[in-house]
């Protein structure tokens, strides 16, 4: 690439065996996704999922990660350019002059932002390649985070950057709603739900004797998912739930977050009944090991991807009535809903749940079909692919 020795700029393809093309005789269209990077969880989910299945849909995605970490490394599973643009700060727009040097040396013919940092920079360097631009919001931002100083920065940069955005995408109905209250035109909106492959269910049968619960929270550990809520639900439960363990499944946002977990394990006696595990990669064989997915959250989410690939295995939920998980989760058929913040009402859920291995059996059943009728990823990148078709972006 023609980029000058002051663009900071690393560069990696990884092949991967996928679909074919629609036209093998006609290259695909090529789309620049902007993104983050630094952890890996929802969203970037979701953005290695896109980068998978629109090479089949006539579309190449290519990637910009401007807080290259963990991106990088789990994503590179598939076949796709990740090119690194380390930004020093929120308002570091010194990266756009390299951002528009990839993206005319690839001809790359849509940018593609997924966080308020990328849409600033997207916002800037579509404008002055008079490209079109997709953003994607992946969750409420004013209210994504415990942390309220960082919560009004982001709102206030997207709210910048996608004055000249040329079409919005939603994960949930929710944060459309969210998008219609801030005054975005109904259409520039496009809500396409989030997907997650099929997966091997469970066989209900197979642990229908069973009276030992295993239960997970399989997350990015910080303060907005509610663990420290779901630690006083389980030292609620009585004690004749002996037999139910609970299992943390992800990394900690920071070491202080989980040295005060661990601080909560030891002060409310819970080392027995939990074990920490930590982040892992493959997270199909994490959901088979689990019978039920607690998710906690405090506040918004966008449709959580976890909660969706829970459903894909037939794992039953348990989850809070915050936005965006109750349009994947219905309460009394695959799962239950507790109240966000309030260790009671989940104690209840879990008990409830845990004391019926005939209703976990049905609710297993019925998150496999919740799945494959509208949460799968083929169905999520299709939604993506019209979006770009409806901004004239051609297929190949």
């Amino acid at each position: 690439m023609n980029l000058s020795a002051s663009d900071t700029l690393t560069t990696s393809t990884v092949c991967w065996t996928g679909p074919e093309r629609r036209n093998p005789g006609k290259p695909n269209a090529k789309v620049l996704h902007l993104i983050n990077g630094e952890h890996f969880s929802g969203a970037e989910r979701v953005q290695q999922l896109l980068g998978k299945h629109l090479n089949g849909l006539g579309y190449d995605a290519l990637f910009a990660c401007l807080k290259p970490k963990s991106f990088p490394q789990q994503a590179a599973i598939r076949s796709y350019q990740i090119t690194e643009f380390p930004m020093r700060g929120k308002l570091d727009l010194s990266v756009v002059r390299g951002v528009k040097a990839l993206a005319a040396e690839t001809q790359a013919c849509l940018l593609h932002a997924h966080t308020p940092r990328t849409a600033l920079v997207t916002s800037i360097a579509a404008r002055q390649l008079s490209l079109p631009w997709v953003y994607h919001v992946h969750s409420p931002t004013a209210r994504d985070s415990t942390r309220r100083f960082s919560n009004i920065l982001n709102a206030m940069t997207e709210n910048f950057a996608i004055r000249n955005c040329d079409r919005l995408i939603t994960v949930s109905r929710s944060l459309r709603r969210d998008l219609l209250r801030r005054g975005i035109a109904p259409r520039k909106i496009a809500h396409v739900a989030n997907g997650v492959p099929e997966l091997t269910p469970l066989q209900p049968t197979e642990r229908s004797q069973s009276s030992n619960w295993k239960l997970g929270m399989i997350a990015l550990m910080r303060p907005r998912k509610g663990l420290e809520v779901l630690l006083q639900a389980m030292a609620q439960l009585p004690d004749t739930a002996q037999r139910i363990q609970l299992v943390l499944i992800g990394s900690f946002e920071t070491p202080e977050y989980e040295a005060k977990i661990q601080g909560m394990l030891d002060s409310l006696g819970l080392r027995p009944k939990v074990s920490v595990r930590g982040f892992v990669t493959d997270i199909p064989s994490a959901l088979h090991d689990l019978d039920v997915l607690l998710l906690p959250s405090l506040f918004g989410e966008g449709l959580p991807m976890v909660v969706l690939e829970a459903l894909s295995a037939g794992v039953p939920v348990i989850a809070t009535r915050v936005e965006g998980t109750p349009e994947a989760v219905r309460h009394g058929i695959e799962g239950y809903l507790a109240q966000p913040n309030d260790a009671t009402s989940l104690a209840e859920c879990i008990q409830e749940l845990t004391n019926s291995r005939a209703r976990w059996a049905q609710f297993s059943q019925q998150a496999v079909l919740r799945h494959r009728s509208r949460f799968t990823s083929r169905r999520m990148a299709e939604g993506v692919a019209k979006v770009y078709r409806q901004l004239d972006i051609p297929r190949g």
